[in-house]
């Protein structure tokens, strides 16, 4: 079932992916156009060897590649190793190390041919390579439950030797003041810092004094304080609180 189109179709209707509908049980389509029935895809293969009658009557070898000399070959220098020693000469700035990579000489080590391999490390004779294998499990053990015999006695063991190590903490005697318990011995009576006064002013004693003396002031302070509970105010100076 095709959707029906209403209008004019355009060619560019096949060619913009924004234009084409989906349809049903098919792939979206992306509006590129493909060759005829006639193109055929993949590469062409421009070597014509003949076949199997070729190959048949007689061998095609490959000429090996010319292997450049790498003993003749002059190795420039070895700008790494030449700094260093430069450094471990005591040389430091940028003229001396151009004069020290002028006079001397370092060259840099030879390429690894292609296709050489590197001399393979002896191993001692009595080496053996690979994994070890786990010995297997004694399966007597196991049916007369000795690893939890085992586990037990060393859980005993352990606990024994916690319950010593705790005898000869108690047996010791001292005990350690802390800080808690200094302060329970003696609690330090706190300081009450005088108010702060213009250094003018702080030589000159009130003018007026309404208690008879100091008794008397510490009762109406004591008095005055303990009313605070019931007045408003942070400073317990207002009216009674009645709701």
């Amino acid at each position: 079932m095709e959707s029906v189109q209403v209008g004019v179709v355009r060619d560019s209707m096949l060619a913009n992916p924004l234009l084409i509908r989906s349809e049903l049980g098919r792939i979206r389509s992306r509006g590129y156009s493909l060759p005829g029935p006639e193109f055929v895809y993949g590469q062409t293969n421009p070597i014509r060897d003949g076949g199997v009658p070729e190959a048949l009557s007689h061998w095609r070898s490959v000429a090996p590649a010319a292997q450049p000399d790498w003993g003749t070959q002059q190795m420039g220098k070895d700008f790494v190793s030449l700094n260093r020693e430069a450094v471990k000469s005591g040389l430091v700035t940028a003229q001396e190390h151009s004069q020290y990579r002028a006079t001397h000489h370092i060259p840099c080590r030879p390429p690894v041919p292609p296709g050489s391999r590197l001399r393979p490390l002896r191993s001692p004779p009595d080496i053996t390579f690979g994994v070890s294998t786990r010995p297997s499990t004694p399966i007597f053990d196991l049916l007369e439950h000795k690893y939890a015999q085992r586990w037990l006695e060393e859980q005993q063991s352990a606990q024994r030797v916690s319950l010593e190590r705790r005898h000869k903490k108690a047996q010791l005697g001292k005990v350690y003041e802390t800080r808690t318990s200094l302060l329970r011995q003696r609690q330090p009576s706190p300081e009450s810092a005088p108010l702060w006064k213009l250094p003018r002013f702080q030589r000159v004693g009130p003018h007026l004094d309404t208690f008879r003396d100091p008794e008397a002031r510490r009762k109406a302070v004591s008095a005055h304080f303990s009313d605070t509970v019931a007045r408003r105010g942070q400073l317990g100076q207002g009216v009674y609180n009645t709701g």
